[in-house]
């Protein structure tokens, strides 16, 4: 079976074959429980993941004592929106946006049914939230704001610096969903000043199955009770045999995304762009999300004129992409992404997301351009013939 080209980098990443290499060992050869303190299997392993948890905390500007290791971002997103809400029951009140993704979105709405108020605020045409609705909104009570750094589905960057100053104002949490952008731009959390980030390993060519959580402890200290309970690991937040295998190659996916990290934005803003460029000459298309604050390798492009069943037939052919969050895909539904832009249930269907990555080439864009603009004439072409021939 050929596969086709990849373009769903947004829904998972390839494991690189570094990290397949410094996991290896830890399967077989060294595959001690981190927490057998009393001989040296044990050692070894713990001696591995504290240097995976320095790894990744420099990846983003953090203290390697303020990261803790979990089973993925949906997890962390669980962790730190209810461990956070029972160590502070005085503050009923939680802020979102409706462009966040399905993990805060869904938790949200469980906390509601807990006796939350939650105030899921909307954004402009181009996907970036209205701050003025932010500063009206927060009050004394509001425990967190949850605001993702960068959109799964269209790639926008939220500006986190303001929102962390109105945040913190009202003495309030921020915390951002870093999962799509850690790996992909600079993210350094004292500028941000994020008090809580998750982040996923597959998302930046690490394992699937393993992630972790970003928890301030100064200025603001974050408190937070674990929503796990059975043995007090990663300092009492979250139990659970840790694995090991899978935190070394989130370490190991983080130390190459550093070493990648500025000559991989240029080369994909540059194949991004001429896969626009060429994309958007075509009739009945059109850009979603900002065209200037948003990450580089990711591009949200609607199509008018094309049944989207067909459409996505067509495409999937030759080009492995999505219509919008790999998490929600199962779902015949409209993008709730882009109808909080303002874009209707019909043109959202009709809608690629395309996210390139390490693997991706300047051919793969040619092919991918060339496949598009086929396709596309070929269904609008059918379209008008069936329409011709039902007219009277």
């Amino acid at each position: 079976m050929q596969l086709p080209l990849y373009f769903d980098h947004n829904a998972t990443t390839p494991c690189a074959p570094e990290v397949v290499e410094a996991m290896l060992p830890y399967f077989t050869t060294h595959f001690g429980n981190a927490s057998s303190s009393q001989h040296a299997y044990g050692w070894l392993a713990e001696e591995a993941v504290e240097t995976a948890r320095e790894e990744v905390a420099k990846l983003i500007g953090a203290s390697p004592k303020h990261l803790i290791f979990t089973s993925g971002a949906t997890e962390a997103i669980n962790l730190a929106i209810r461990g956070t809400a029972m160590e502070n029951p005085d503050k009923k009140q939680i802020i979102t946006f409706r462009t966040e993704h399905a993990a805060v979105l869904d938790t949200c709405k469980d906390m509601e049914e807990k006796g939350y108020e939650v105030h899921y605020l909307g954004v402009d045409e181009n996907g970036l939230p209205d701050l003025g609705e932010l500063e009206k909104t927060i009050n004394k009570d509001t425990l967190m704001v949850i605001a993702m750094l960068a959109n799964n589905e269209t790639g926008v960057v939220f500006p986190l610096e303001e929102i962390a100053v109105i945040a913190h104002a009202k003495e309030t949490l921020l915390l951002s969903d870093g999962v799509q952008a850690v790996g992909k731009i600079p993210v350094a959390v004292d500028q941000l000043q994020v008090d809580i980030m998750p982040l996923s390993g597959h998302k930046m060519y690490g394992p699937k199955g393993v992630g972790a959580l970003y928890i301030r402890n100064n200025p603001r200290k974050v408190r937070l009770r674990s929503i796990l309970t059975g043995g007090g690991h990663e300092r009492g937040w979250r139990s659970g045999t840790l694995n090991v295998g899978g935190i070394v190659g989130l370490g190991a996916a983080a130390s190459l995304r550093i070493s990648h990290l500025d000559t991989e934005y240029k080369r994909l803003a540059l194949l991004r762009d001429k896969l626009e460029e060429n994309i958007l000459k075509l009739e009945g298309t059109k850009l979603n999300g900002d065209p200037l604050k948003r990450l580089p390798h990711v591009t949200n492009i609607s199509f008018e004129g094309v049944e989207s069943k067909a459409w996505q037939i067509a495409i999937n052919k030759s080009i492995a992409c999505s219509s919008g969050s790999a998490c929600s895909s199962i779902t015949e539904k409209a993008s709730h992404v882009l109808k909080a832009m303002g874009i209707t249930d019909q043109i959202a269907k009709n809608t690629l997301r395309l996210s390139m990555g390490l693997s991706t080439t300047e051919r793969d864009v040619d092919v991918a351009i060339s496949h598009i603009t086929k396709s596309l004439h070929a269904l609008r072409a059918g379209k008008e013939t069936r329409n011709t021939a039902v007219t009277p």
